[in-house]
């Protein structure tokens, strides 16, 4: 089970991810008419490239092209970007739950 301090993390990592800073991160995702699905969309994306990163800067690193806190810098970011997706689904879930559980 995901803890709140991970969930906390994993946003941190998300706004920082996408450019967020502490003013006006929010309006960025509203301005732009997107939707839930696109920002899901993006978010998984986001979390394929960054693993596909990380598993090039393993390959670089074995053949001794890249240093090794450049492999530990894109495993924590493919680690930070999986649990902003975990979270965000685990939340997707609870909703879902919460919806299905109500009466009519």
């Amino acid at each position: 089970m995901i803890d709140p301090s991970s969930v906390i993390k994993a946003y941190s990592a998300a706004q920082n991810a996408a450019g967020a800073g502490a003013t006006g991160g929010e309006a960025k995702f509203i301005s732009n008419g997107s939707s839930f699905g696109d920002l899901v969309q993006n978010a998984i994306s986001d979390a394929v490239q960054t693993s596909h990163n990380a598993e090039k800067q393993m390959a670089a690193q074995v053949q001794g092209k890249a240093q090794l806190v450049d492999v530990a810098t894109a495993l924590s970011s493919a680690q930070a970007s999986l649990e902003t997706v975990m979270a965000v689904r685990d939340q997707v879930i609870t909703a879902y739950q919460e919806i299905m559980r109500m009466g009519i």
